[in-house]
């Protein structure tokens, strides 16, 4: 069964795809964008874990 790790990352709105692209680029999924708290964009994220 696979393990996952997981991120949270605030979102610009004037560069939300450079952001999103550059986590792809390194393995990360998008799972949900959700307003935070401050009532910025925040994207989570997650990616399956590397075995050692």
């Amino acid at each position: 069964m696979p393990t996952w790790e997981y991120l949270t990352t605030p979102l610009i709105v004037h560069n939300t795809a450079a952001i999103l692209n550059n986590w792809g680029e390194q393995g990360w999924e998008l799972v949900q964008v959700v307003t935070g708290p401050e009532g910025g964009l925040v994207a989570y994220l997650k990616r399956q874990k590397k075995e050692d």
